[in-house]
């Protein structure tokens, strides 16, 4: 299969990228808007002299998020393995 090139523009800069269908293309170029408009939240509610910091602070946002899901999402596997487990003794139990 065929490598599809894209380039998406991230705070002002051109990065060249390569990706294996249209599906990661479009979830490169709507992670790449997402990251640009939070860009522009933090510039516009910060003083912020220079792109590194606000590149961080994105950074920062996206992966606390992120981290954020991935703590809920175990935390929700855990109970439900505790469930099953409880469901299958039970059944144990009975037969």
């Amino acid at each position: 299969m065929a490598k599809i090139k894209v380039n998406v523009v991230i705070a002002g800069r051109t990065y060249p990228l390569s990706v294996n269908n249209t599906d990661e293309e479009e979830g490169l170029r709507k992670a790449a808007k997402n990251i640009n408009e939070l860009i522009a939240k933090f510039e516009q509610s910060y003083a912020v002299a220079d792109k590194q910091d606000v590149l961080a602070m994105s950074a920062l946002q996206f992966a606390s998020k992120a981290e954020i899901v991935s703590l809920k999402n175990t935390k929700e596997n855990t109970e439900v393995l505790q469930k099953i487990n409880e469901l299958t003794n039970l059944l144990e139990d009975h037969l």
